[in-house]
């Protein structure tokens, strides 16, 4: 650790008598009373009882070793936010199987942006792998060895916004027990990955802008302002400049966080990536079960091919992990496959005389705008969804709302 490790490590522990080191938090009330370690005299590998230290110690490339005194003030039960950044040696979960040309354009423009600290706005459907790319494109930046923070921003809304982001402190509202950091000084010096930011409530963008922009933080119910360093990467699936000419996202929100936009091909678009990616999770699934790899057949290959997947990498991930259980041989046979995908490639159920699911939605949902006149509250009590879950069918569809609106207006 040396001149690098934190100020009340360097205090507590005598460095120049230790080789490994284990300093779980003492905590009381959630605030930090102290540091347990261990020392070691002579040999590196020797001495000590057996099985004492943890397997993060023995890493001194830990990202643990890298953690702030102010990190031990983080309350236990939030758990997201005591999650360090993976070390150098657990990197491999952010290797891609990567073989269509439009994805490897894609990881070579966030490679290449990764050094940059411009804010990323990471575009695509659902299940495309957004997250991903922004995993990598933190890990392949000078921020590698710093925290990356996954935010689901559909699930903040009003006092729990400014909560979990912020922060708050003590007494701020009801249930505030204790002072937390909040997603941002939680990213300080790292990354954090805002995702589904089109879902963050209109009133409360501007809270977000605010701290874009003076790149500092006030917890909720608090008076003082904390400078942060957090490097921003969204992403939607939805089409955020039109939400923009609807009145539903801030303009100057869009344009700070739209620097450098990465759009992900679904995969039906790059279908040389759907053999190696299916071949990838099966490989995975014989690794957690401790079982020899299973194979897929010509059969299934061809059905997999040929299949649009709506779901993209998330669908085709479940439908091998289904086909792993269900298969009892080595090779993996069309009938383990989700009835969803083998109808597909039926003759009994021919493509072009059943509309799929999407297309009924779209027809459905189109109708609705067009008895409503474009006004999508009404139309939304109408189909019995929320506003906010019938904005995101009509982004995923395509639904021309703008033109329903004008030939109701003629």
């Amino acid at each position: 650790m040396g001149e690098n490790a934190p100020a009340i490590i360097r205090r507590a522990i005598p460095l120049r008598e230790t080789v490994r080191v284990i300093f779980p938090p003492l905590l009381r009330f959630a605030k930090p009373l102290g540091l347990l370690h261990k020392k070691q005299r002579g040999k590196q590998n020797g001495g000590g009882k057996k099985g004492f230290v943890s397997p993060m110690a023995q890493n001194n490339n830990s990202d643990s070793t890298q953690r702030t005194a102010g990190d031990l003030s983080r309350p236990l039960k939030n758990k997201r936010l005591r999650l360090s950044a993976l070390n150098k040696s657990r990197r491999v979960h952010c290797e891609f199987i990567v073989q269509s040309p439009a994805l490897t354009s894609i990881f070579e423009t966030a490679k290449a942006i990764a050094a940059r600290r411009a804010p990323v706005i990471i575009t695509g459907e659902t299940g495309v792998g957004k997250e991903m790319v922004a995993r990598q494109i933190h890990y392949a930046g000078d921020r590698a060895d710093r925290v990356f923070v996954p935010v689901d921003c559909a699930t903040l809304t009003g006092q729990l916004f400014e909560s979990q982001l912020f922060g708050h402190v003590r007494g701020a509202f009801t249930g505030a027990v204790d002072n937390t950091l909040g997603f941002f000084r939680a990213a300080d010096g790292g990354t954090i990955f805002l995702d589904e930011v089109s879902e963050i409530p209109f009133e409360l963008q501007a809270k977000l802008l605010r701290v874009l922009q003076e790149s500092s933080v006030t917890p909720l119910g608090s008076t003082k302002s904390y400078p942060t360093d957090v490097r921003v990467v969204s992403a939607t699936s939805r089409n955020l400049h039109e939400m923009v000419k609807e009145g539903t996202f801030r303009a100057d929100l869009y344009y700070r966080l739209n620097v450098v936009n990465l759009e992900i091909p679904p995969l039906r678009r790059r279908k040389a990536d759907i053999l190696p990616l299916a071949e990838y999770f099966l490989t995975n699934q014989a690794a957690f079960y401790g079982e020899p790899p299973k194979v897929l057949s010509p059969d299934t290959k061809k059905l997999l091919f040929n299949y649009a997947w709506p779901g993209n990498v998330r669908e085709l991930a479940n439908a091998m992990e289904r086909a792993y259980i269900l298969t009892p041989g080595r090779q993996i046979q069309p009938a383990a496959m989700p009835f969803e995908i083998i109808i597909v490639d039926s003759p009994s159920y021919p493509e072009h005389e059943l509309p799929t699911l999407d297309e009924v939605k779209r027809r459905i949902i189109t109708r609705t705008l067009e008895f409503t006149k474009g006004r999508k509250l009404a139309a939304a009590r109408i189909l019995g969804v929320e506003r906010r879950r019938l904005n995101r069918l009509i982004d995923k569809l395509n639904i021309p709302l703008s033109q329903i609106k004008k030939n109701a207006d003629t």
